[in-house]
């Protein structure tokens, strides 16, 4: 194995054994964690206060609340870039909360990766891993 070149059997068996103990934590933890991950909602204001958006782990709109306020200023573009602000702002905090559960599992950076559709960087992460360059 190329990142073990010059390196003796001790230290791949040794390798071994923390892939084998890591997958083993893997196993038994991630239920719970993609339970929990799931459950996650956050929601958060504009800056004015006058639209709330509620959104889950992936970043879907699960609730959008605007007050009646909002309509003294009748402004739709102003109304459609805060709403969409605000939503990609508790999206991004939702990702950042899941990523945070899974950090016992699964390296921030793989799982930032992986929840950004982002293939060549998850696969690139795993095959450093597994050539012993983490």
């Amino acid at each position: 194995m190329e990142g073990f070149a010059g390196g003796d059997a001790a230290e791949m068996r040794a390798y071994a054994e923390e892939l084998r103990a890591a997958f083993m934590r893997l196993q038994e933890q991630a239920p719970e964690t993609h339970r929990r991950a799931r459950a996650v909602q956050i929601t958060e204001k504009s800056e004015d206060g006058l639209i709330a958006a509620t959104v889950g782990a992936r970043g879907d709109l699960i609730r959008l609340d605007i007050d009646p306020r909002i309509y003294r200023r009748p402004d739709s573009r102003e109304l459609a870039d805060s709403i969409t602000a605000t939503v990609r702002r508790a999206a991004a905090k939702a990702q950042a909360e899941v990523i945070e559960l899974f950090a016992p599992l699964v390296p921030r950076e793989q799982m930032r990766a992986h929840l950004d559709g982002d293939l060549d960087s998850v696969l690139e992460q795993m095959a450093q891993q597994m050539l012993g360059r983490r």
